[in-house]
């Protein structure tokens, strides 16, 4: 059965999320270390980890698999969501996939490593956009869509 799991530190799609779960009555798991408030909602699970690195992201990865949706923004979480068969997406819709996953990894260890080479870089990442949202709903039911028949 189709499971949709949110790694949901930070993540703005939350409530869309949720909405599109219920109409396609999926079981959702909004995971996090805290600071969340629980949804009503008899579908959605308020999953809280406790505190340390990147365990949300493990309780994730150790459950997602083949016919299950992952909303992360954690790359290295996507990659085992990929690897285990999961349907990824980022919170701006973009999919994840065994195709460009290997890509986007190596894509974000290098910024990582020019941050750390200049300490004085100014900027940071685009901002969240209501095409962004437009983008992620489409890309949501489109995945969820997809897994249900898997």
């Amino acid at each position: 059965m189709t499971a949709l799991y949110i790694d949901a530190d930070a993540c703005p799609v939350k409530a869309e999320a949720e909405r599109v779960a219920t109409r396609h009555k999926v079981r959702m798991f909004v995971v996090s270390n805290g600071g969340l408030r629980p949804s009503q909602n008899p579908l959605v699970e308020t999953v809280i980890v406790p505190d340390g690195p990147d365990v949300a992201d493990m309780w994730i990865a150790e459950r997602a698999g083949t016919g299950d949706v992952v909303v992360t923004g954690d790359i290295p979480l996507a990659a085992k969501c990929v690897a285990a068969g999961a349907k990824v997406l980022k919170h701006n819709g973009e999919a994840l996939t065994g195709a460009n996953i290997g890509n986007v990894l190596a894509t974000r260890d290098l910024m990582a490593d020019l941050r750390a080479a200049d300490p004085f870089r100014q900027g940071g990442g685009k901002s969240f956009t209501k095409a962004d949202r437009s983008r992620f709903l489409d890309a949501l039911e489109r995945a969820l869509r997809a897994a249900q028949q898997q």
